[in-house]
């Protein structure tokens, strides 16, 4: 019999053929949306599930009693209940760090953009504006020659990283791992404490998971710390700033300008404080999903499916979970 994967939520046609087409021998992939009737049918049989988190606490693990891997799509898991999966016994997994590129990219796109006054430029063409202004008000500036802080040095910060470097910036970075000399050679970075990270970066972008010792690691004390020219890139979770203070460091001038894709609630409500800053460039969460990688995430989802089905430990069980086994490198 067929070992069942549980897969959720739905996804576009094309999205789930993909997902089909990798679906390997020996599994059956049942498609159920999260606190429908259809999900929990299937979860009461399900071995494994594969998808994006959503609300998964104590009442999905007791509705999947058989359950022995949750693999998520993404790479956070901050709507993970941890304690709810160290209880049921069932190591979670994120993504392996399918869509570190994508993000990468997005981040470096946001330094662009904010620098270089893409949205406003844009927005004064289209309005009939050409060239409004003189130089002197509407500066743009360059990646090269600025210093990059990058906080958080996992998949994704490594490869920002790299791509950082080719754009001649100089690229130092703070994260409760060091990597060793050697290391820190080979990738071009070179590590800074948190507060020297702020003092002296010209960017600062975030690249850690959320979690209760990261929740809100940019607040008042931190913005304060920054330099006025200083601009913030967060493409990992939004709750890992504290939006009221960052818009008072924005208006307030401690800081120049920032480029968001995520925030602490999603979507944003209408007329949220931000959007009223010229600024402020925003992004819908939209770093992760390139077309390239829902490839390379199912590829990955289902080759640690296979792992754990052939008695092998999973990889990439997220840090809270790793006495659970596996080799999250």
């Amino acid at each position: 019999m067929a070992a069942r994967i549980l897969f959720s939520p739905s996804q576009p046609q094309a999205i789930l053929d993909i997902a089909r087409s990798l679906t390997p021998p020996g599994f059956e992939l049942v498609m159920a949306d999260v606190g429908t009737p259809a999900f929990y049918a299937a979860a009461a049989e399900a071995e494994y599930y594969l998808g994006l988190a959503r609300q998964m606490g104590g009442e999905f693990f007791r509705a999947a009693p058989k359950l022995r891997l949750v693999q998520l799509l993404s790479a956070g898991y901050d709507r993970v209940d941890v304690e709810a999966a160290r209880k049921a016994g069932v190591p979670v997994a994120n993504n392996g760090g399918a869509n570190a590129i994508a993000v990468a990219e997005h981040t470096l796109m946001l330094m662009l953009a904010v620098l270089k006054r893409l949205v406003p430029f844009h927005n004064d063409v289209v309005a009939g504006k050409w060239r409004v202004g003189n130089f002197a008000e509407t500066r743009v500036f360059e990646l090269a020659g600025k210093t990059l802080g990058i906080v958080g040095l996992g998949n994704i910060g490594k490869k920002v990283a790299r791509r950082a470097v080719a754009f001649d910036m100089d690229v130092q970075y703070y994260d409760i791992a060091r990597l060793t000399e050697d290391a820190e050679d080979a990738l071009g970075v070179r590590f800074v404490l948190f507060a020297e990270l702020l003092r002296t970066s010209d960017v600062v972008s975030l690249h850690v998971p959320l979690d209760p010792t990261t929740r809100t690691i940019m607040s008042a004390p931190e913005f304060a710390m920054m330099k006025p020219s200083a601009i913030l890139v967060n493409t990992c979770r939004g709750g890992v700033v504290d939006e009221a203070a960052l818009r008072r460091a924005l208006t307030e001038g401690q800081i120049a300008a920032a480029g968001l894709d995520v925030m602490v609630e999603e979507p944003p409500p209408p007329n949220h404080p931000l959007f009223a800053l010229p600024n402020v460039t925003l992004t819908p969460h939209s770093a992760g999903p390139t077309w390239e990688n829902w490839t390379a995430r199912f590829r990955n989802g289902f080759d640690n499916i296979q792992r754990v089905a052939a008695g092998r430990p999973p990889q990439w069980v997220i840090p809270e979970l790793a006495r659970h086994g596996g080799d999250d490198a």
